[in-house]
């Protein structure tokens, strides 16, 4: 196993959404896959119930058939209304907002042609669920693909964490055979080896307006 000399800190400082430097042409090995699914899944789980699943797409037809649901879901995302404050952070770094919204727009129209998309799951749904269920649910799965992320990242691979299968979660788990009424998409995560490797630390809000010592 050959692994980028990174340290701990530069690892989880420098993984980084990446969507323009994803190399297309380049395969991505099956057992790196599966050594990152083995380190994913020493990520804590809510009790020890390893709920998670990882549903890797590489065939090609599939991959078009999934893009084609990436693209159109993106298109009916709303999210939450920002706030003054959202928009003050989102551009805190100048250009910042707009470099994410051109990359994405550079990966929507270049999704069929990553290597492979892996969407990692979890078993329970918790549609209109209380917070505390929907907690311990989430904190199940998003830990190990986070802990997914990072392995990739130290192989020289990179990923994006999108929510694009929300809109259209229920068509994408019948495009990949997943029972939709049990199991949850937490993501879509698409993988690549990077053009380079020398990703760097991002601007960030400073840490005394998000550090809250005892109190609010």
């Amino acid at each position: 196993m050959m692994t980028l000399e990174l340290t701990p800190d530069e690892l989880l400082s420098t993984t980084r959404a990446v969507r323009k430097r994803l190399d297309f042409d380049r395969p991505v090995p099956r057992r790196l896959i599966e050594e990152c699914i083995d380190l994913a899944t020493q990520a804590p789980t809510g009790r020890n119930r390893q709920r998670w699943h990882f549903v890797v797409v590489t065939d090609r037809a599939k991959r078009r058939v999934v893009g084609d649901i990436f693209r159109r879901s993106l298109t009916r995302a709303v999210g939450q209304p920002l706030t003054a404050d959202d928009t003050r952070r989102m551009n805190y770094a100048p250009g910042s907002t707009k470099g994410v919204f051109d990359g994405l727009r550079y990966l929507a129209d270049n999704i069929h042609r990553v290597p492979a998309i892996v969407i990692p799951a979890v078993e329970g749904r918790t549609d209109r669920a209380p917070v505390d269920i929907q907690a311990g649910t989430w904190g199940s799965i998003l830990p190990a693909a986070w802990s997914f992320m990072l392995a990739a990242r130290a192989r020289g691979l990179g990923t994006t964490w999108t929510s694009a299968q929300g809109p259209l979660e229920r068509e994408l788990a019948a495009a990949l055979g997943i029972p939709y009424d049990k199991v949850m998409l937490a993501a879509f995560i698409p993988l690549a080896y990077t053009l380079g490797t020398d990703f760097k630390p991002a601007v960030r809000v400073p840490r005394a307006e998000v550090l809250h010592w005892d109190r609010w």
